[in-house]
């Protein structure tokens, strides 16, 4: 089955000669969640700006479902519901109003029943009738979301949504998102909040500079990049570590109270016992122990550093 989005040699410059991506190669499947991670102004809104028809490439091409998003824009958008991090909203329109607006924008029959559900789903429904002036913050984002679901997309752009919102509507979002994938519906998110990524992503890209440095299965990309550390917590402090444990991925820390060993996940029961079992033969004891395996976060800190 073809990807339902295609990403091909990708680029934006600006007038002023910024290159804003620089040759991006990316598939989305359809039904997955994919987190896009990256610093501020590594290219991410721009991305999905050009995906959704909001600006144009300078080269390359995207299709969507098999449609160019330039040639067939009406084809594209209408598929498409987009989160933006702005909170852009009609102030004097009420809340029910400005969503079923929005449908209508799409070409989609009035539709009262599916505002109800999805205004029901982001806990709107009591605040239907409410002036968007008259909501808090986190409402108003509450107010793109349903917005973004009005039309009943085949995919959703979610770019920052949880941003300066409370845990609650985060948890509602989230919840929403699950629902949303299980009917069919891809889903891609930027965030600045990692944990979230980890927690709710299919595959994660990481994009830094106009360039994306890698798209991986979350589980596959933390297998093959995330540290597991043993941490033994010692007895007694040690001045050096003994020679013969040199090379060995061992490290002496916290003025000698502490040592951490990097050990290979796959044998990790092997290596973890020869190394008790030879730190006891050199009079090395601890006093407790723990172990320690690199997040997301860690994962994506070391390859935004290395790009740079």
């Amino acid at each position: 089955m073809a990807p339902i989005i295609s990403v091909q040699n990708l680029t934006k410059t600006y007038a002023n000669g910024f290159e804003a991506l620089k040759g991006i190669n990316l598939t989305v499947e359809k039904g997955e969640i994919l987190a896009l991670l990256g610093p501020n102004g590594a290219g991410k809104t721009t991305l999905i700006s050009i995906i959704c028809g909001i600006a144009n490439p300078s080269g390359g091409q995207v299709l969507v479902a098999g449609h160019d998003v330039v040639k067939d824009f009406r084809a594209t958008r209408g598929m498409i519901g987009l989160v933006p991090q702005e909170l852009t909203t009609d102030q004097f329109e009420t809340v029910f109003n400005t969503v079923s607006f929005s449908r209508g924008l799409h070409g989609k029959k009035a539709n009262p029943a599916h505002i109800e559900k999805v205004l029901r789903a982001l806990s709107l429904w009591d605040k239907k009738d409410n002036m968007l002036r008259q909501l808090s913050g986190g409402m108003k984002r509450r107010v793109l979301i349903a917005k973004a679901l009005s039309h009943e997309p085949d995919i959703l752009f979610l770019d920052e949504p949880t941003a300066g919102v409370d845990v609650t509507l985060r948890k509602d979002m989230w919840n929403v998102v699950q629902e949303l994938r299980a009917s069919g519906v891809t889903i891609i998110l930027t965030t600045h909040y990692i944990e979230e990524a980890e927690e709710i992503a299919d595959r994660v890209g990481v994009i830094n500079g106009g360039q994306l440095l890698l798209v991986e299965d979350k589980a596959a990309l933390m297998a093959k990049l995330g540290r597991k550390q043993l941490i033994l917590d010692l007895a007694e402090p040690l001045e050096r570590l003994p020679d013969c444990f040199a090379g060995n991925g061992l490290t002496l820390e916290a003025d000698g109270s502490r040592l951490t060993y990097d050990f290979d996940a796959d044998n990790e029961q092997e290596s973890i016992a020869a190394l008790l079992t030879r730190l006891g033969e050199n009079n090395i004891h601890f006093k407790d122990l723990s172990t320690r395996q690199s997040s997301l976060e860690d994962i994506f800190v070391a390859l935004v550093g290395a790009s740079k």
